[in-house]
């Protein structure tokens, strides 16, 4: 009798998705705690399949510059920050940024996503040259999360649209979504309480939006949170989305433990963060694309959560500082990204930020096979 009323409820949740209505918190809830794999990844991917009826799979080619790692916000699950006064503190000068910038158009980059700590010293003209840099030499912008601005405005005493404003006119293009962790107000007062409740970081999200300021929306999970409250997060990130249509895709990931104040907490395994993308894809009816986490996961779990909701391999991330200190060791060049997609049954394809396609160079997958040749001239050629 329990089997068959849980068929029955999965049933008509099922019926319901692939009809293409909207479900509840609570159904999401119970697909968390109840579906099967299998019946969830094939929901999800259905849910993909209609937003993107092709078999192209996207990814973008970016750098994260993580611009000072001087912070005072002491989140516990953060490896990367250091206080003013430590030996190992640092803030990257001009020369450093714009070598970065020229490695990243160098090897066929779009896009710099720029994150940092919430660093006292740092003056709005810091950040004015910065983007002003990258903006000449032909990069998108994609800059400072919302907790980042929310410290921006304490610092500089300006409201957030103000910050904004002028983050805009020196060449802010797009917000990406980290700091959010879990949009729970509980959850958040224990792990990153200096950077306020859920709304601290939904309201300059909002006000982005409202400035035509698009962005990302995460998801940090596997850590002091309950499976309801994983749903209050995707429940929240609807909700504005309902309102502004500001957010471009969404990306979760697991909580990594090495070297921080929650170094006790075991990290999630690839079972669960699949289990959670495809409920997250199956609830974001309003959002476009959902972004493979193979950062934290790895490759061919990666590789599966093309068949589990995402439609996008995220970002080659030339450079990533903060989740590698934490403990996330995962690394792929751009062939390799183009090798899974493919053997995911998918067609690769480079995007910008907004999602729309680039052309690829002509013979671009035969040179990426040349250049890993050359630099590992003991790997033996894969045709294809």
């Amino acid at each position: 009798m329990i089997a068959s009323t849980q068929q029955a409820q999965l049933n008509a949740i099922a019926d319901k998705v692939l009809a293409g209505t909207r479900i509840s918190g609570a159904e999401a809830l119970w697909l968390l705690e109840n579906a099967g794999d299998h019946e969830l990844g094939a929901l999800a991917h259905a849910v993909r399949m209609r937003k993107h009826a092709t078999d192209v799979v996207t990814y973008v080619i970016s750098r994260n510059v993580n611009y000072t790692n001087v912070c005072i916000t002491d989140c516990d699950f953060c490896s990367f920050y250091r206080h003013p006064l430590d030996s190992e503190a640092y803030s990257l000068d001009t020369s450093t940024l714009r070598a970065k910038a020229q490695e990243t158009l160098d090897l066929g980059g779009t896009e710099i996503l720029l994150q940092g700590g919430h660093n006292p010293k740092l003056p709005l003209k810091y950040y004015q040259d910065m983007l002003g840099l990258f903006k000449s030499m032909g990069l998108h912008n994609h800059a400072f999360s919302p907790s980042e601005i929310q410290h921006f405005a304490l610092f500089w005493r300006m409201t957030v649209p103000e910050v904004l404003r002028e983050l805009k006119a020196a060449g802010l293009d797009s917000i990406p979504g980290g700091g959010a962790e879990v949009l729970n107000d509980r959850v958040r007062a224990i792990i990153c309480p200096k950077k306020g409740g859920a709304d601290a970081w939904l309201e300059p999200m909002r006000q982005a939006h409202k400035l035509g300021i698009r962005s990302s929306a995460t998801m940090m999970f596997g850590h002091v949170e309950t499976l309801a409250e994983r749903i209050e997060h995707l429940q929240r990130l609807r909700d504005l989305q309902d309102e502004t249509r500001g957010f471009t895709a969404f990306i979760c990931w697991t909580f990594q433990n090495v070297d921080n104040r929650m170094a006790h907490i075991p990290v999630a395994g690839g079972r669960e963060y699949l289990r959670m993308q495809a409920v997250a894809r199956i609830f974001l009816d309003n959002f476009d694309n959902c972004q493979s986490s193979w950062v934290t996961q790895g490759g061919q779990v990666g590789q599966v959560a093309l068949r589990t909701g995402c439609n996008d391999m995220g970002s080659l991330m030339i450079e990533e500082n903060v989740v590698r200190l934490a403990g996330a060791a995962f690394r792929m060049n751009e062939l390799t990204i183009r090798d899974l997609v493919r053997d995911a049954g998918f067609t690769p394809r480079r995007r910008n930020f907004f999602y729309d396609l680039r052309e690829d160079p002509p013979g671009l997958d035969e040179k990426l096979r040349q250049e890993r040749m050359a630099a590992d001239p003991g790997r033996i050629p894969v045709a294809g």
